[in-house]
């Protein structure tokens, strides 16, 4: 159960699915057919969660690197730290010995591109409530945390990103619940 729990906190972490922030990106989209940008949304969640998740699981599974006691405890400091790109790095550079390269560089641009959308979403959301004049004050803010979330332990970054995913998607739910008798 444990370990099924994990596994959700990390897919909505990944990919937000049932949280209701993608809508503001995929509304933005300028398409001739609604569906099409659908279909766009709906492979989201598959190729971030069933493809590149179970293909990083696997990895650390076939390579033992979930078990802090394999290979001479290689991975204990990993495990133990809660280091998911750390143990991810080390069990594929076990098989592909350039792979953390490329495995840094993916991290790097995946964050990277995490900060611009939730910047977007944040942005825009700011804008609803308290108009568009005011973007620079949610600017100065977004920056003030990227500076706190440099300098604060990791875990405690997922932790907290974990509850607000949480506060997002319980207001969702809810309207869900609420407009279901009109869908």
């Amino acid at each position: 159960v444990g370990v099924l729990i994990q596994g959700f906190k990390r897919a909505a972490f990944s990919n937000e699915a049932g949280v209701g922030s993608a809508a503001i990106a995929h509304s933005a989209a300028k398409t001739p057919y609604a569906v099409r940008e659908g279909i766009v949304a709906l492979l989201e969640p598959f190729i971030d969660t069933v493809i590149v998740c179970t293909m990083t699981a696997l990895v650390i599974v076939i390579s033992g690197a979930y078990d802090p006691t394999s290979h001479g405890g290689m991975y204990a400091t990993y495990i133990s730290e809660g280091n998911g790109a750390g143990l991810t790095s080390a069990a594929f550079g076990q098989q592909i010995s350039w792979f953390p390269y490329m495995l840094s560089v993916a991290v790097v641009l995946f964050a990277f591109s995490t900060m611009i959308s939730w910047s977007y979403y944040g942005e825009r959301c700011w804008a609803f409530l308290f108009g568009d004049g005011s973007s620079l004050v949610y600017r100065l803010i977004f920056v003030g945390f990227v500076f706190i979330g440099s300098i604060v332990d990791a875990k405690n970054i997922l932790d907290f990103s974990d509850l607000m995913i949480l506060g997002m998607a319980f207001p969702n739910i809810l309207g869900v619940l609420l407009l279901s008798g009109g869908v």
